[in-house]
């Protein structure tokens, strides 16, 4: 989950940078809420299609070689 005060003060600043005027029927913690789904939703469906090339199989199920050479890299 994202910190929605993080999010909610960077919002801000970009609506600052950005010379943006918010509807007065959308409020900060409104857009910082939809904003932040929005993202959570994205960053999600970005870790499942990452997870199944990570995650890549064979006729046995999982490649474990792979994922040992994978640590092996990064170790």
């Amino acid at each position: 989950m994202l910190d929605r005060e993080v999010i909610k003060k960077f919002l801000g600043e970009e609506i600052l940078d950005l010379n943006i005027t918010l509807p007065q029927d959308i409020s900060i913690e409104q857009l910082t809420n939809a904003f932040c789904l929005y993202v959570e939703n994205d960053y999600f469906e970005w870790l499942r299609e990452n997870s199944k090339s990570f995650f890549a199989t064979n006729a046995n199920g999982i490649d474990w070689n792979s994922v040992k050479e994978l640590i092996k890299v990064i170790n």
